[in-house]
C-alpha cells in the first residue's frame, strides 16, 4: 500500500511519533488506522472485527501512555492489530499469522510493547496485577493499564484477579471494553449487568468538589485512601441507587463511555492516569466499527477470510463436493443422536457457532447451554447434569480445555460420570499458532483413571463414536478431532458401536507396522500408497488405533509377534502421548520392538498453515514415507 494513502499513518513508525500529533489530528489518524486494517485483511486474513472496535481506544491509550515503558496488558490479541501497526509493525504486518512472520497475538518473545502473551481470555488483570505490584516493590514509576472485553469478564480467572485487586495496594487502571461480543454474543448475568449498569451525574459531581476539598486540607494521603474509596462509593449508591459490583471491590468505577471518541478517551486516560489506587473504565464500543458488513454481522466478520473491500463480499471457496467440516458433522450429530436420547444436552463455552453447537440450539433451545468464556465451569456444570441423570456433551476446543483440567479430574473423573467430552481444534490448527494448538489433551488426560480417550480417523468413525459415547455405561468419555474440514463427501452414514478400546487393521504388511491414531492416519494411508506405487518393496502394515485409552490390547499383541519396527504417530506431542503409551505396554509385556514415534517435538509450534507446521514436525506425508523407508 502507498505510503501517500496514509498522510498521519505513514509518518508514526511507533508511539514517540504518535505522542507527537495534535490530539486534533487523532480522528484522522483513527480513521486511516481503520482503513489500513480492512485493507490488509481483506488479503492476508485474521481476525478483523475485534480489531476495528478497539481503534480509537488504542491510539489514545498509545497517546497517553508512555509505552513500552508504561505497560498495556491486552486480553485475547483478536483486537490487538492496530497495536501491532501503531508500534512498528506496520511494514511487515503483510506476514501476519504466516510462517516465521508476524505472531497472531501479542507476544513478549516479538516486541517490547506486547507486554504478555494473550491467545486465551481472562488472564489480563491478573498479570496486569502482577506488574503494577512489581513496580512498586520495586520502586519504578510506570503505569500498567487491563484492557478486557465483556465477554473475557465472564471467565473465572478475571474475577479472581477482580478480588486480588481490591486487596492489593496498587494504582493499575482497568479498561472494559464492552460491546456485547466475545465472538458469539456475550451470555450470562455479567453480560446483564454491563447492559444496564449506568453512572450519576450528580454523583461525580459532587465527588470532584468533595476530593477538591480535602486535597486542600491535606486529607487524601495514601494511609486514608482505602477508607475514602468506601466513602466515594457509599455515597455513589446512596445517589444513583444502585450498587456497583467493582464499586463494592473497592475499584472505583468511571463509565460508560463512548470508546469511539477518541479526543474525549484522550481526556478520560489523562486524568486517570494521575489518580492513585486501582480504576476501571467502562467503555461502550462496536465491534467491527467503521466496517458496514462487520457492524452489521460481527460473528461472521470476526475473522471473515479474504473478502472484496468495496463491495463487502467475502471471498469463500465453494465447497460443492467437498468434506465437511468435522465440526459440522459433530454438530448435525448430536442434533440427530439428541432426538432419539432426550438425555442428551449440549454444552460450550462461549463457542456455539465455532463448534456448531449452534446447530443443535436452534433446534433444541432448552437443550443447549453456552456458559460463556468459562471452561472449567462448562465441564462441572456438564458433571452436575450428569450426576443428575442428564448425558451432556460438553464441547470445548482441545488448548482451551487446559483450563478445564482439574474440573475434568475432580468433578468428572472421579466419580466416573456418564459425560462426553468433545474436543474440537485437536492436534495443529494452523495461523492462530501456540496458543491455540490442540498438542497436550493425550499426555494430559491419560494418566487420568476412569476416562476413555478416542480420536476417529474420518467423519464417520466421529459419528460411530459419538454413538458409543453415549450408550449406557461409557462413563467419562473423551473425543478429539481436528480443526477443519475430513476426508469424506460420504460423511452420513448409519451409526453403530464402536467397542471401547479396539482399533482395526486397514493394511496388512510383513515389514513394518505403523500404529495411527485420528485423522492423521489418512497421511499415513497416502503414504503407504505413494511408496506402493513408486514401487517400494516394504511391505507396510497400518493400524487405526481409535482409542489412545485404553489401548486395544489384541492388536498390540499380533504388532508385538510379528513386527520388530513399529512407527506410532499421533497430532499431539510426543512427550506422555499415544506412543508414549504404545512403549510403556511394550515394555510391560516384555516386548523390545524398535519404535520409532512421530508426533509433536517437545516445543511450542508457531504459526502457519496446517501443511507447513506438518512438515516442520515431521508428521506430513513425505516424512512419514521417509521414516518408513529409514526404519
Amino acid at each position: 500500500m502507498e505510503n501517500s494513502k496514509y498522510k498521519i499513518l505513514s509518518k508514526i513508525q511507533d508511539p514517540a511519533d504518535l505522542r507527537k500529533l495534535k490530539v486534533e489530528e487523532l480522528p484522522q489518524l483513527c480513521a486511516e488506522l481503520r482503513d489500513d486494517i480492512i485493507h490488509e485483511l481483506s488479503v492476508n486474513p485474521g481476525h478483523l472485527a475485534s480489531s476495528l472496535g478497539v481503534v480509537e481506544l488504542t491510539v489514545a491509550i498509545h497517546y497517553v501512555y508512555n509505552t513500552p515503558e508504561d505497560r498495556i496488558v491486552w486480553d485475547v490479541g483478536h483486537q490487538a492489530y492496530g497495536h501491532k501497526i501503531l508500534t512498528g509493525r506496520r511494514d511487515t504486518f503483510n506476514t501476519n499469522r504466516k510462517l516465521h512472520g508476524i505472531r497472531p497475538f501479542p507476544s513478549p518473545l516479538e516486541s517490547e510493547y506486547d507486554t504478555f502473551t494473550c491467545g486465551h481470555a481472562s488472564n489480563s488483570i491478573s498479570a496486569a496485577l502482577g506488574m503494577a505490584v512489581a513496580a512498586r516493590l520495586t520502586g519504578k514509576k510506570h503505569k500498567v493499564a487491563a484492557i478486557i472485553g465483556d465477554g473475557a469478564m465472564s471467565g473465572g480467572l478475571a474475577f479472581e484477579g477482580l478480588n486480588n485487586v481490591s486487596s492489593t495496594p496498587n494504582d493499575m487502571l482497568i479498561i472494559l471494553n464492552d460491546n456485547n461480543m466475545s465472538i458469539d454474543r456475550s451470555v450470562g448475568g455479567m453480560k446483564q449487568y454491563l447492559l444496564t449498569l449506568n453512572t450519576s451525574e450528580t454523583y461525580n459531581n459532587l465527588r470532584y468538589r468533595i476530593a477538591k476539598w480535602m486535597r486542600k486540607k491535606g486529607l487524601l494521603s495514601e494511609n486514608r485512601r482505602h477508607g475514602l474509596i468506601r466513602f466515594n462509593n457509599a455515597l455513589k449508591s446512596a445517589i444513583s441507587h444502585q450498587q456497583n459490583i467493582f464499586e463494592g471491590l473497592n475499584i472505583r468505577y468511571f463509565g460508560p463511555f463512548d470508546g469511539h471518541n477518541v479526543v474525549e478517551l484522550v481526556r478520560l486516560l489523562r486524568q486517570l492516569k494521575k489518580m492513585d489506587g486501582p480504576k476501571m473504565l467502562h467503555l461502550h464500543t462496536v465491534k467491527g466499527k467503521g466496517y458496514e458488513p462487520a457492524e452489521k454481522n460481527a460473528q461472521t466478520w470476526h475473522a471473515p477470510g479474504k473478502f472484496d473491500v468495496d463491495t463487502g463480499e467475502r471471498i469463500v471457496t465453494d465447497s460443492t463436493g467437498q468434506p465437511p467440516k468435522f465440526q459440522d458433522v459433530f454438530g448435525h450429530t448430536i442434533l440427530e443422536l439428541a432426538k432419539s436420547n432426550k438425555r442428551i444436552v449440549g454444552v460450550t463455552p462461549a463457542m456455539p457457532s465455532g463448534c456448531s453447537l449452534n446447530i443443535m440450539m436452534k433446534a433444541m433451545p432448552k437443550r443447549t447451554f453456552d456458559v460463556g468464556i468459562a471452561e472449567g465451569h462448562a465441564v462441572t456444570f456438564s458433571a452436575g447434569m450428569a450426576k443428575d441423570g442428564l448425558l451432556p456433551f460438553c464441547n470445548i476446543y482441545s488448548a482451551f480445555a487446559q483450563r478445564a483440567y482439574d474440573n475434568i479430574i475432580h468433578d468428572a473423573a472421579i466419580l466416573n460420570l456418564p459425560l462426553v467430552i468433545c474436543l474440537d481444534r485437536a492436534g495443529l490448527v494452523g495461523e492462530d499458532g501456540p496458543t491455540h494448538h490442540g498438542a497436550f489433551d493425550i499426555a494430559a488426560l491419560r494418566p487420568i483413571p476412569n476416562i476413555t480417550i478416542a480420536s476417529p480417523m474420518d467423519e464417520r468413525e466421529l459419528r460411530h463414536l459419538m454413538y458409543t459415547a453415549q450408550l449406557e455405561g461409557k462413563g467419562t468419555f473423551v473425543i478429539r478431532y481436528p480443526r477443519g474440514r475430513g476426508v469424506r463427501p460420504d460423511w452420513r452414514c448409519e451409526m453403530h458401536e464402536i467397542e471401547v478400546g479396539t482399533g482395526r487393521c486397514l493394511r496388512q504388511g510383513t515389514d513394518v507396522a505403523v500404529l495411527s491414531l485420528g485423522p492423521i492416519g489418512n497421511s499415513v494411508a497416502e503414504a503407504i500408497d505413494q511408496l506402493a506405487a513408486e514401487g517400494s518393496t516394504r511391505s507396510v502394515a497400518h493400524y487405526d488405533m481409535r482409542f489412545a485409552k485404553p489401548l486395544d490390547q489384541q492388536i498390540l499383541k499380533e504388532v508385538a509377534s510379528h513386527f520388530d519396527r513399529i512407527i506410532t504417530i499421533e497430532d499431539g506431542c510426543i512427550a506422555g502421548g499415544f506412543g508414549s503409551a504404545v512403549t510403556e505396554w511394550m515394555t510391560e509385556h516384555h516386548y523390545h520392538p524398535l519404535i520409532c514415534r512421530m508426533g509433536l517435538p517437545d516445543q511450542f509450534m508457531e504459526h502457519g498453515k496446517v501443511e507447513e507446521l506438518r512438515q516442520l514436525a515431521g508428521i506430513d506425508t513425505a516424512s512419514i514415507k521417509q521414516t518408513i523407508l529409514s526404519l
